[in-house]
């Protein structure tokens, strides 16, 4: 029998890895961080720019999530993946009974720990650039390696940020990434039924217990007291270092990211310092 499959979907640097870790505690639960990232993540960005189509994605999703999910000998099979966030229709059609939750973090805070933890991993010139001249001609410039510093989404070429994206510095790409995979994420989940998706804050789940416990119950997990204490800690932290964001970085992410901040609940609420 099929293990019952759920996905975390985020924009990354969200409390991902905390899941991967709190939830693979739980006796039935095969869990994973990025499953098979080489393969999602260059899916992901070709299918949010419509390079692949819809039956190519489920191929592919058959391939890996149909096959690790059919042959888990457990109970429950879950990913906690920034790369499923561009995916979740495809997902969602795979798999009828799968459940979703939408993990959120403070933009500024996501932003930040991309800038300074990932360096050139995450949208730095050169490997946006390498992609950007393969979207723009693959006749002429082949695709990058899967490697995860190359494949990170960049607008569709009708948006109306397209042109202004291509100015953007790395921080500038990091903002519009965290505003636009919450975008869709929103947008996709939205059309699933409620009971199919959960909408959770990582400020939440770090704050109150009864916010975990709550994730259990839509997961179908059992839920011990003794899980709440993953949460109050960081995981996934390769230098402990915290960073308010400046003066300028404050000015270009509230330009970038319009009002996520305040679909998301964090209108109003100051910047906060991570203790590690």
């Amino acid at each position: 029998m099929s293990a019952r499959p759920f996905f975390i979907v985020s924009s990354g640097r969200s409390g991902t890895a905390m899941l991967h870790k709190a939830l693979s505690a739980v006796p039935g639960v095969e869990m994973h961080h990025e499953y098979m990232v080489q393969i999602t993540q260059p899916l992901a960005v070709r299918r949010y720019l419509g390079l692949i189509d819809a039956k190519e994605a489920a191929r592919l999703i058959g391939e890996t999530y149909g096959g690790a999910i059919r042959y888990s000998d457990a109970t429950h099979w879950g990913d906690s993946s920034n790369k499923l966030s561009w995916l979740i229709p495809d997902l969602a059609a795979a798999f009828p009974q799968a459940r979703f939750v939408h993990l959120v973090r403070d933009g500024r805070k996501v932003a930040s720990s991309y800038f300074h933890k990932l360096a050139d991993e995450c949208y730095d010139d050169r490997s946006t650039a390498i992609l950007q001249a393969h979207v723009d001609d693959s006749t002429v410039h082949p695709a990058p390696p899967p490697e995860k510093k190359y494949w990170w989404p960049l607008p569709r070429w009708d948006s109306a940020d397209a042109a202004t994206f291509r100015g953007f510095s790395q921080f500038e790409r990091i903002c519009w990434h965290w505003a636009e995979i919450n975008r869709i994420i929103l947008a996709e989940l939205a059309k699933l039924p409620a009971d199919r998706t959960l909408f959770v804050r990582l400020e939440d789940l770090r704050a109150a217990p009864s916010q975990v416990r709550g994730l259990y119950e839509f997961l179908n997990l059992p839920y011990r007291d003794e899980a709440y204490g993953i949460f109050a800690r960081p995981h996934n932290v390769n230098r402990p270092e915290d960073r308010l964001l400046d003066e300028v970085q404050r000015a270009q992410f509230d330009a970038i990211a319009g009002d996520m901040p305040e679909r998301l609940g964090y209108a109003g609420r100051p910047e906060y310092r991570v203790n590690y």
